[in-house]
């Protein structure tokens, strides 16, 4: 039986493959007032903005490539029971080849229900004003919104507690 080692990612791992942060001087944010982009009430009074704002982050990352983090984390699944647990919204760390991974703000190339949360459809391309789910509501970008509830802290909390902190 392997032992098993749960990994803690944030942005620092896909700012190597040349995602930008939200936090960096010119960051996400730069430019981007957070209340207008990234919650509930943004979206409702703004979904444009909203969506062009999630569409171009999906845009980029579906250019750039898992770097050697990512690479090195699968490489532990030979030796380990590997868990991650990342506040990144990308998916690097699947196309990497890592197994277990759970995302705990949601995943950038997903998309939801406006009224089912548990309504989630992958989703690559850009997501515009008439994009609807199989109840007619209109889908949004599948992101935990500040002012959201963490739907897989749960989850997490329920991991071994030996953490790799990267």
């Amino acid at each position: 039986m392997k032992k098993k080692i749960v990994v803690l990612t944030g942005a620092g791992i896909s700012a190597e493959s040349g995602l930008k942060t939200f936090r960096d001087a010119d960051g996400l944010w730069e430019g981007h007032d957070v209340m207008e982009v990234a919650t509930p009430d943004g979206f409702a009074k703004n979904p444009e903005l909203v969506l062009d704002f999630y569409n171009q982050r999906r845009r980029q990352l579906l250019e750039v490539l898992p770097n050697k983090a990512h690479q090195y984390l699968v490489k532990l699944e030979d030796h380990f029971e590997v868990e991650i647990i990342t506040q990144n919204v990308d998916d690097l760390h699947e196309r990497s080849g890592s197994k277990n991974v759970v995302h705990l703000h949601g995943e950038l190339l997903k998309v939801r229900s406006s009224v089912n949360k548990n309504d989630i459809l992958e989703w690559k391309k850009d997501l515009v004003l008439g994009d609807f789910c199989q109840k007619k509501s209109q889908l949004r970008p599948h992101i935990v919104w500040f002012g959201e509830e963490v739907p897989l802290l749960d989850t997490a909390l329920k991991l071994p507690k030996r953490l790799i902190f990267w």
